[in-house]
């Protein structure tokens, strides 16, 4: 039996925040001024959130002079 990997996995807060590069805080502090969404696991405390949701805060850096060639 192969395994499969989600194509859009959950991921902890702890794990969201190294992706990120952030602390927890930070990314907590994202969550709560609804810049990030977030899902807690039904009947627990635990948090989620999607990589997808992650890099949709990710945004291109301008560069100066437009193109090289």
């Amino acid at each position: 039996m192969s395994e499969q990997t989600p194509q859009d996995p959950w991921l902890s807060p702890a794990e969201a925040s190294q992706y990120l590069g952030v602390t927890t805080r930070t990314l907590r502090i994202y969550v709560a001024n609804g810049d990030l969404s977030a899902h807690r696991v039904k009947g627990s405390r635990l948090i989620r959130i999607r990589q997808s949701e992650l890099d949709s805060m990710l945004v291109p850096v301008p560069t100066v002079g437009g193109d090289a060639a």
